[in-house]
């Protein structure tokens, strides 16, 4: 049965808690791989924890409207700082950070631009760290409602093209396909046609498969 109706057959408490839990787990272990103390094994690890994260948002998105239970959301604060989060992870993955994204593939002609995983996760955290703070409080419609208006308008698509790059990553290393080099494309520049391929200054498959805990295909 959808999510869509399962107000029928089970507690909407419940969903809540599978929702929480799921987001809670990625806000602790974003957190811990971005401290650096297992590199070689950073990429397989966030690629499983953004698709799990994806699962949560894809429930999200399925399910029926959620209404908050009041018409204006309660004040929660100043946003907690994530610039050292993004910094860690930043030099973390510096070798594969940046990468090409198409923000819709339902408009035409649209070029894709450079991107930070980075970015991406810190983004998403920030998201989802506000609904947290909505659940922590008791609120948890407001947080069901937060997350699931944020999924729709921002960390479901910033989450997806994450996970993409994650993925590409891997496949490259494993299946032994170098990454093309693009001398230094970096996020505030534009893009052509013609170099639209992931930048890492001078990474080959080689170089990156052993640090990032990636073993090639024999």
């Amino acid at each position: 049965m959808s999510d869509a109706t399962l107000h029928a057959a089970q507690q909407p408490d419940d969903f809540a808690v599978q929702i929480a839990d799921q987001v809670e787990s990625f806000l602790v272990a974003v957190t811990e791989v971005a401290k650096g103390d297992e590199p070689d094994s950073a990429v397989p690890f966030l690629l499983l924890e953004v698709s799990q994260l994806l699962l949560a948002g894809g429930r999200l998105g399925a399910h029926e409207d959620i209404v908050p239970d009041e018409r204006y959301e309660p004040d929660l604060g100043p946003e907690g700082d994530v610039d050292d989060l993004r910094e860690n992870l930043a030099r973390l993955l510096e070798p594969i950070d940046v990468y090409s994204e198409v923000f819709d593939p339902y408009e035409p002609r649209k070029a894709p631009v450079p991107a930070r995983i980075s970015d991406d996760l810190t983004d998403v955290i920030t998201d989802l760290r506000h609904g947290m703070a909505h659940y922590k409080a008791g609120r948890t419609t407001e947080a069901l409602w937060w997350w699931q208006f944020s999924y729709f308008s921002n960390w479901g698509s910033t989450a997806s093209a994450a996970l993409r790059a994650l993925q590409s990553v891997v496949a490259h290393v494993r299946l032994n396909q170098p990454l093309e080099e693009l001398d230094g494309l970096d996020t505030d520049q534009s893009v052509g046609d013609d170099t639209l391929e992931f930048e890492a200054g001078r990474v080959m498959a080689e170089e990156i498969g052993g640090p990032l805990g990636l073993h090639q295909a024999k």
